[in-house]
């Protein structure tokens, strides 16, 4: 697997996002009954916004996973948290699952994301905040560095605030490729 990025283009792109948005294990992206021009409308939106970013995540050149950026301070963040300099929130989306399962895949998928992130020297600490919920990507997060802070009030949604700190990330990297992803781990 090589992964490699490319700006999202929310016109060309939307029928592919939309096959992704629309699954049931994509509830938490809040897009289940969207249209392809509802997704359009939206990305257009995120890439036009000069504060938050989408990348198409490619894995040998195939679209496998969405990726965003976004300045807390710009976002619904902003007042619900002290916002330091080098913070940068971060979404993830990994494509549906064709073929054989490949465990650990996810979890490679966001070391890629948060290596590319943490490329920017600028970047010291990435943010997510996905609903409470959602204990996959808490148990993914956890397993990259994120420290959870707390629950917090967002536009249609409870979060569960947490951080990821380069230092954190880079300790959790080591523990990562010091021990081999077995057969039947998940994510």
């Amino acid at each position: 697997m090589s992964f490699t990025f490319r700006d999202l283009d929310p016109v060309a792109d939307a029928p592919l996002l939309h096959s992704w948005v629309t699954q049931p294990y994509a509830t938490f992206w809040d897009m289940l009954g969207c249209t392809v021009e509802d997704v359009a409308e939206e990305y257009s939106k995120i890439q036009s916004s000069g504060h938050h970013h989408a990348l198409l995540g490619l894995d040998d050149g195939v679209p496998a996973f969405l990726t965003e950026a976004y300045l807390p301070d710009s976002s619904p963040l902003a007042g619900v948290y002290a916002v330091r300099p080098g913070d940068l929130g971060m979404h993830l989306l990994v494509a549906p699952p064709t073929g054989p399962a490949r465990p650990g895949y996810t979890t490679r998928v966001m070391d890629a994301v948060l290596e590319l992130l943490f490329g920017d020297p600028g970047v010291e600490r990435i943010v997510v905040e996905p609903d409470a919920r959602n204990t996959k990507i808490h148990l993914l997060n956890a397993r990259l560095g994120f420290l959870p802070i707390g629950k917090v009030a967002l536009p249609g949604k409870r979060a569960l605030l947490s951080f990821c700190s380069r230092e954190a990330f880079h300790a959790a990297r080591l523990d990562l490729h010091s021990s081999p992803i077995r057969q039947g781990a998940p994510l």
